[in-house]
């Protein structure tokens, strides 16, 4: 049986680093709205939604139409992508409403990354995260 472990840390990040969390939780939510409505009009025109892995193939060609999704976590928006996944296998199995758009002007803004090849390390009383570096 695994455990999982989550930590939860109060960051205090530089100008910069501000800047890269800032538009990270801006394409986590615009790929996740992308795909939303995405979603929805494979619904409406063919009676079925999309697929997390038909959504991921998908993501290559939509970071060579819009650049600016390179700069960010790669896993963050795969991340947003399975949680939309998740959204909707819930919403069928009648768990959960229908999965809505994520606004700009909600005050909790959140990113999900996961460990992979030693990406995420405490070094000292920092920690090192993928195209961040060290956050004190």
């Amino acid at each position: 049986m695994f455990v999982h472990k989550a930590y939860k840390f109060r960051i205090y990040p530089t100008k910069e680093q501000e800047i890269l969390i800032a538009k990270t939780f801006g394409c986590a939510r615009f790929v996740f709205n992308y795909f939303l409505a995405e979603w929805e009009r494979a619904y409406r025109t063919t009676g079925k939604g999309l697929t997390y892995k038909v959504c991921s193939s998908q993501l290559t060609s939509l970071k060579k139409q819009f650049v600016w999704l390179k700069e960010v976590d790669s896993i963050a928006l795969q991340t947003s992508l399975k949680h939309l996944s998740d959204a909707y296998t819930r919403f069928f199995q009648k768990q959960n409403n229908k999965p809505r758009f994520k606004s700009k002007k909600n005050k909790v803004q959140s990113y999900t990354t996961k460990y992979t090849n030693g990406n995420i390390a405490v070094v000292g009383n920092r920690i090192k995260l993928p195209k961040l570096g060290l956050v004190r």
